[in-house]
């Protein structure tokens, strides 16, 4: 079983930023930015090339609440998700990073 799996199950303890049935919102434990949260669905999803398009429209409107609750919408917020080893995926259950309360940076091109 995932660490994040092990989150869903109350196996390890989160700091929750939102949670409903299907997904799971919390800070992440080494945060890259001032606000930095970890987005999950609770069901297990390798990455993003495997989750079907209806669970991920449900996911695009949780993660539109998670940034309106850390009220980052209006100033702007980084989403990341990572596929597979050459995208830089450490745990093999989908998740997003969503970064902001601060400048980013811009990407390097």
């Amino acid at each position: 079983m995932c660490i994040f799996c092990k989150i869903v199950n109350a196996e390890i303890p989160n700091k929750t930023i939102l949670e409903d049935e299907n997904f799971l919102a919390f800070y992440d434990i080494n945060p890259a930015r001032k606000i930095h949260a970890l987005i999950i669905p609770k069901e297990h999803y390798d990455s993003f090339d495997v989750i079907p398009p209806k669970i991920m429209a449900g996911m695009t409107e949780f993660i539109q609440k998670v940034a309106s609750k850390l009220e980052v919408k209006k100033s702007g917020y980084r989403l990341i998700t990572n596929i597979g080893d050459d995208g830089g995926q450490e745990v093999r259950h989908l998740h997003f990073h969503l970064m902001g309360g601060e400048p980013v940076g811009k990407l390097v091109r």
